[in-house]
């Protein structure tokens, strides 16, 4: 489980921020919000609101140029890393971002730190806790135009041999986490924390993206998961009786193979030659079976999933990540959760996540403020951000504020701009 993120200079954001899923001493919705691990109460839930452009979308880039620049290996020393820095300044664009996440797994808890610019890592380090106090698992610096790391010899036993092997792979502008895993060696801490951030960190949800697709790919693989999205459909108050997704060939265009395979990446070579010389591929096809009455009684139809709605699909395909979320205990945000979706939607999808046992965390933008009257959130699971004078982002919680209990409707008092966050309409 994510305890708490800090981001400085990145995107939006010029001064340090953190972001948190702590909760407070509130015993509100105590037996779906909070999970005990590692002596710390953390939120399975957090809802982030804020004027458009204020840095909501940015909070949650976040947490995925964590996880992607962790996980991936450079080919070479000129690719860049991939951070932005807060560009609206003439000093932050030449200084490093900053960016570190602490979580929990399997009962530990570790706090992974990133000093980084567009070309080098300047420092990364990992820590445990093997109590209240961290111990260093490794720290990695830049000095004299090249990467130096060091293991804490207390905790890490590693023969030199590796170590220079991992030092030799750790190119300027990778992680430490992406060379050690070119190496055949094993050191507990940072398989279990390499383990977490590939396997417990869902890539996050952009409005525009398509789940639908990945939820058919999905069905296709795991069958059996299909009676549980069918139920949540269903109870959602779709009409819908059945899913049948199989895989089917599909022709590439002849004119199309080699512009594809020429822009495709991570496709095996084996695969590329199989492509050219067949010229098909495999994908999943998904029809949804409609249950409808009429003069004739109860008749039933099967639709593809190109004509059903933009919210059916949407739903469909939140379904099943959320499903996946949950079975592997993992983390997963959303930005703009309701692109597509009714509120109501919206609510029932919430209320049947805070349901299920575990410890999966979700993290949502929004601006459906809705959900401030409804009995779902916890005060502390409500952030903002917030756009300040010089263009950088502000992140702070509700439980920032005084007096909430003296507050009778929390929408009506975020409407009129008390906790900030809201579009100032001139």
């Amino acid at each position: 489980m994510i305890h708490e993120i800090k981001i400085k200079n990145f995107l939006s954001f010029k001064d340090e921020v953190t972001f948190s899923f702590e909760a407070t001493k509130d015993k509100s919705l105590e037996e779906y919000y909070v999970r005990e691990v590692a002596g710390l109460r953390l939120l399975r839930l957090a809802v982030v609101y804020g004027a458009n452009a204020s840095g909501k979308s940015n909070l949650l880039s976040a947490f995925e140029f964590l996880k992607i620049f962790a996980l991936n290996k450079s080919e070479n020393k000129t690719e860049e890393t991939g951070v932005i820095p807060f560009l609206l300044d003439k000093e932050t664009p030449n200084q490093p971002s900053e960016l570190s996440i602490s979580f929990v797994t399997e009962g530990k808890r570790y706090l992974y730190s990133l000093v980084i610019d567009e070309h080098i890592v300047h420092s990364e380090k990992l820590y445990v806790y093997p109590k209240t106090q961290p111990a260093l698992v490794f720290e990695r610096t830049f000095n004299n135009n090249v990467s130096e790391i060091t293991f804490n010899s207390k905790r890490v036993k590693i023969p030199q041999i590796a170590k220079e092997e991992i030092t030799i792979k750790c190119l300027p502008n990778m992680s430490v986490f992406a060379a050690y895993n070119q190496v055949n060696i094993s050191i507990e801490e940072m398989d279990k924390a390499i383990e977490w951030i590939a396997k417990k960190h869902i890539n996050h949800v952009e409005p525009q993206l398509r789940v639908s697709n990945f939820a058919e790919k999905v069905l296709a693989e795991k069958p059996e998961i299909k009676e549980s999205i069918l139920s949540f459909l269903k109870a959602a108050d779709f009409n819908i009786t059945d899913i049948i997704t199989e895989m089917e060939t599909r022709k590439i265009p002849e004119e199309y193979i080699d512009e594809l395979l020429l822009e495709a990446e991570g496709i095996p070579n084996e695969e590329k030659e199989r492509l050219r010389r067949e010229r098909s591929y495999q994908a999943p096809k998904t029809n949804f079976k409609h249950r409808v009455e009429n003069i004739r009684g109860e008749e039933f139809y099967n639709l593809p999933k190109e004509l059903q709605s933009e919210g059916t699909k949407r739903i469909f395909g939140l379904a099943v990540i959320i499903n996946t979320l949950v079975k592997s205990n993992a983390f997963l945000a959303v930005d703009e959760i309701e692109s597509s979706l009714h509120p109501k939607l919206i609510e029932f999808l919430l209320e049947d996540f805070l349901k299920l046992e575990g410890e999966s965390q979700l993290l949502l933008s929004t601006h459906y403020d809705g959900l401030l009257e409804e009995d779902l959130l916890r005060k502390d699971s409500i952030w903002f951000t917030s756009k300040k004078i010089d263009g950088s982002t502000e992140v702070y919680s509700l439980t920032d504020f005084k007096g909430l209990n003296r507050i009778a409707s929390l929408r009506k008092a975020y409407r009129h701009g008390n906790f900030g966050a809201t579009p100032n309409i001139m």
